[in-house]
């Protein structure tokens, strides 16, 4: 069974939806262990009610960004995982945890990127008066949401009256999508050719 670390900073909406496919047997895989840069987020509380390794880390408390990445690596290797799952992770990940698992880290983004990289897409999206935006998954590499994509599904909110509704819809598709392409990146469906 292939071996997953879920890195999150907020309220960890995409972790509980891989282990609730994981417990509904739509996913073959095992989360090992959550990663956090938000000790008291509460996707910490999600992995520790489902009896799920934590390891959370102030990034302040540490020299610079190889120091923490270098803790966080010997650990993955220690526990032999086998991809790294970005689920609201809100740190832009180093060179350490990039060699190490080069072409085995994933990120999902409420846009449909190229468009509206980084923080807030949603409301970048909702400023330019888009009326499709959507949902990407790609591979992680050095540049901010730049590796190859994997998948994408479109929404339409041009009748939607809040952000918060667009949000809940975004995270409606994130929620189905994410199991899915983790299940075809693992079963090898995703050629990494460019890595």
């Amino acid at each position: 069974m292939k071996k997953l670390a879920v890195f999150a900073s907020g309220s960890g909406s995409n972790f509980q939806a891989i282990q609730e496919a994981i417990d509904n047997q739509m996913l073959d895989a095992k989360i090992e262990i959550l990663i956090s840069d938000k000790p008291k987020c509460f996707a910490i509380e999600r992995a520790r009610n489902l009896s799920i390794n934590v390891f959370s880390f102030y990034a302040n408390k540490y020299t610079d960004k190889d120091s923490y990445e270098e803790e966080i690596l010997n650990l993955l290797e220690t526990l032999n995982i086998d991809l790294i799952v970005l689920a609201g992770y809100m740190r832009i990940l180093g060179p350490t945890l990039l060699k190490g698992f080069k072409g085995k880290i994933l990120n999902i983004h409420p846009s449909l990127l190229p468009a509206f990289k980084g923080k807030d897409a949603i409301g970048q999206a909702i400023d330019a008066k888009q009326n499709i935006i959507g949902v990407t998954i790609h591979y992680v590499t050095e540049e901010l949401d730049s590796g190859m994509i994997i998948a994408q599904e479109k929404l339409d909110i041009s009748h939607m009256k809040s952000k918060t509704e667009i949000e809940e819809n975004i995270h409606k598709i994130e929620h189905q999508l994410y199991p899915n392409i983790i299940m075809k990146v693992l079963e090898g469906y995703y050629e990494k050719s460019t890595y």
